[in-house]
C-alpha cells in the first residue's frame, strides 16, 4: 500500500511541476509580450500628437528617397567629370607616344597610370556618396524606406519577368535619332567606336577595382564568391543582349539589360545582399549606346553613299541624254542646212512658177532649223547648269493608298523616263503624274516644298523618302502660291489598279470568269518577259555607248 500511495504522490509531483512549468512559460511569454508592447508605445509615443502617421511616414520616405536622388546626382557628376579627365589624359598619353623617345614614353605611361588612377579614386568617391545616402535615408525613415526599397526591387522584378514572359513587341522601341542627339553633326562611326572601346574599358575597369558588384557577407571568401557569382551571371545576360545590337534596338536592349539587373540583384538578394552597382550598370548601358550609335551611324553613312550613288547614276544619265539630244540637233542642223541650200539652188534655177512652191519649201526647212537650233540650245544649256530640271508631283495608289504623293526632281530631258523608272518591278503599279514642274533652280523648289510639308513625310526617319500623306488640292495652293503656273491633272487615272479591283471582283463572284483568268496568266509565255527586258538592257547600253 505504501508503495503504491509513494508512486502514485510521485506521479502528482511530476504533473505539479509539469503545469508549472507550462505555467512559467506561459508567464514569460505574456511578459515578453507586454514588454514588446511597451517598446512598441514607447517607439511610438513621438507620434501621438501627430495627425496622420501614415502621411508622416511616406514624408520620411520622400526624404530619404531624395537624399538618395541628390547622392545618385552628386555621383553621376563626379564620374562624369573624372570619366572627362581620363579621356582627356589617355590623349594627352597618346600624343607623347608619338614622339619615339623614352623619355616621352615614360611620360605617356606615368599620365595613363595617373588617368586610370583618378578614374578609380573618383568611383570609389562615388560608391562612398551612394553608401552614406542609403545609411542616411535608413536613419530617416527606417523600416518605412526598407518596406519601399523592397517594394520598388518586387516591382522592377515583376515588370522584368512579365517582359521576358510576353515579350518586349514595340513599348521601349525608341528613335535611332534620340540615340545620336547628344553627338556634333561631324561625329561619324569611327569616333562612335572609339566611345565604345572607353565605355569597355571604363565597365572592365568597375570590375578590376571591385566596385562593379557588392555584398554584406563579414567573411571575405564568402563575400567574393558572392560577388563573382552575380557579376557572372549578370556580363552572360548583357553580353548575349549586346550581340543582338543594332541601329533600330536601343530601346528595347536597355530595358532588357534593366531587367537582368533586376533579376540578378533579386536572386542575389537572399546571399546578404550580393547585387550589381548602379555604376556597374550605367557603364554596360554605355556600352550600348555607343554601340547603337555606331550602328546608327554606319547605316547613316552606307544609306548616304548609296544615295549618292543614285545621284551620280541619274546625273550621268541626264548626261548622256543631254549629249545624245546635242548630236542629234546638231546633226538635224547639218541635215537642214543642206537641204535648205540645195532648196536655195533650185530656186535659182526655177521658172517663175516653180520659185513660189520652193520658197515655200526654204521657208519650212528654215523654221524646222530654227527649231533644231532651239532644241540644242536647250540641251547645251540643261547641260551646263546643273540646277536646271522638273520637279514632279506623282501618286501611286494601288501601292501607297489614297493622299500620298512623291515630291521629287529630275534633271532629264525627258522628265517621264524618272517617273517610269520609279514605277518599275519595285511596286506592283505605274506612278501617276499630277504635276511636272520646270525651275531654273529644281532643288530649291524642291526643298521649300518638303519643308512646307514636313509634318507630312510618310517616314519620319528618313526624309530622303520623299512621299507625303497631303491633299493635293493644299500641294496645288501651295505651289500656285509661289506664282508658278502649271498644269495639273487631279484625278489619279491609276489604270492597272482600277483595272486589277474589277478583276478581283469578277473572279470573285463568277467561278467561270476565274477559272479564264487562270488559264490566262498559266499560258503567258515567260520567254517574251525576258525578252522585253533584253531588249530594255541593249537600249540602255546602246545609250551608254553613244
Amino acid at each position: 500500500m505504501w508503495v503504491l500511495e509513494h508512486k502514485q504522490a510521485a506521479r502528482l509531483r511530476v504533473e505539479i511541476e509539469t503545469v508549472t512549468a507550462e505555467g512559467q512559460k506561459q508567464i514569460e511569454r505574456l511578459s515578453a509580450s507586454i514588454r514588446g508592447l511597451q517598446s512598441e508605445n514607447a517607439r511610438l509615443e513621438k507620434w501621438s500628437d501627430v495627425a496622420d502617421a501614415d502621411e508622416k511616414a511616406a514624408e520620411l520616405v520622400r526624404d530619404a528617397e531624395a537624399i538618395l536622388q541628390q547622392a545618385e546626382k552628386d555621383a553621376g557628376v563626379l564620374l562624369q567629370n573624372a570619366e572627362q579627365q581620363y579621356q582627356q589624359m589617355v590623349q594627352r598619353a597618346k600624343d607623347e607616344a608619338l614622339n619615339d623617345t623614352r623619355q616621352s614614353r615614360e611620360r605617356a605611361k606615368k599620365l595613363l597610370e595617373d588617368a586610370k588612377s583618378k578614374l578609380e579614386s573618383a568611383a570609389r568617391r562615388s560608391d562612398e556618396i551612394l553608401r552614406k545616402a542609403d545609411r542616411d535615408a535608413q536613419e530617416i525613415a527606417g523600416e518605412a524606406y526598407a518596406a519601399v526599397q523592397d517594394a520598388n526591387r518586387f516591382r522592377q522584378v515583376a515588370a522584368a519577368m512579365k517582359n521576358i514572359v510576353e515579350g518586349y513587341g514595340d513599348a521601349y522601341i525608341v528613335p535611332s535619332s534620340s540615340i545620336l542627339d547628344d553627338l556634333a553633326e561631324e561625329f561619324g562611326y569611327k569616333e562612335a567606336g572609339a566611345e565604345l572601346k572607353i565605355a569597355r574599358e571604363q565597365a572592365k575597369h568597375l570590375v578590376d577595382t571591385g566596385l562593379a558588384s557588392r555584398c554584406d557577407y563579414a567573411e571575405n571568401n564568402r563575400r567574393v564568391a558572392a560577388e563573382r557569382f552575380v557579376l557572372d551571371a549578370f556580363n552572360g545576360k548583357v553580353d548575349s543582349i549586346l550581340a543582338r545590337v543594332k541601329h533600330d534596338n536601343f530601346g528595347t536592349l536597355s530595358q532588357e539589360i534593366r531587367d537582368a539587373y533586376a533579376i540578378v540583384n533579386h536572386g542575389g538578394a537572399p546571399f546578404r545582399n550580393a547585387r550589381i552597382t548602379k555604376e556597374y550598370l550605367d557603364a554596360r548601358l554605355q556600352e550600348l549606346k555607343w554601340a547603337s550609335a555606331a550602328q546608327e551611324l554606319r547605316r547613316q553613312q552606307q544609306e548616304e553613299q548609296r544615295r549618292l550613288r543614285e545621284q551620280i547614276r541619274e546625273e550621268a544619265k541626264a548626261r548622256r541624254e543631254y549629249e545624245k539630244a546635242i548630236r542629234e540637233a546638231a546633226k538635224e542642223e547639218h541635215m537642214l542646212r543642206d537641204a535648205m541650200l540645195q532648196a536655195q539652188a533650185k530656186i535659182d534655177a526655177a521658172t517663175a512658177e516653180q520659185r513660189i512652191e520652193f520658197e515655200r519649201q526654204l521657208e519650212e526647212l528654215n523654221t524646222k532649223l530654227r527649231e533644231a537650233e532651239e532644241r540644242n540650245q536647250r540641251a547645251i544649256s540643261m547641260a551646263q547648269q546643273t540646277k536646271r530640271g522638273h520637279v514632279y508631283i506623282i501618286s501611286n495608289i494601288g501601292s501607297f493608298g489614297e493622299n500620298v504623293y512623291k515630291i521629287g526632281l529630275t534633271r532629264r530631258l525627258d522628265p517621264l523616263d524618272r517617273v517610269r523608272e520609279l514605277g518599275d518591278s519595285s511596286v506592283p503599279f505605274d506612278f501617276d503624274v499630277h504635276a511636272l514642274i520646270f525651275s531654273d533652280d529644281a532643288p530649291a523648289l524642291e526643298h521649300q516644298l518638303h519643308k512646307h510639308f514636313v509634318f507630312n513625310q510618310v517616314n519620319k526617319v528618313n526624309h530622303r523618302k520623299e512621299f507625303f500623306r497631303a491633299d493635293l488640292g493644299a500641294i496645288r495652293r501651295e505651289i500656285e502660291g509661289m506664282g508658278v503656273a502649271v498644269n495639273w491633272t487631279m484625278v489619279a487615272e491609276a489604270a492597272q489598279y482600277r483595272e486589277t479591283l474589277a478583276i478581283e471582283r469578277a473572279i470573285a463572284d463568277d467561278p467561270a470568269a476565274c477559272e479564264a483568268w487562270r488559264n490566262k496568266q498559266l499560258t503567258l509565255d515567260p520567254n517574251d518577259f525576258m525578252q522585253a527586258i533584253l531588249a530594255e538592257d541593249e537600249n540602255d547600253e546602246a545609250e551608254a555607248d553613244e
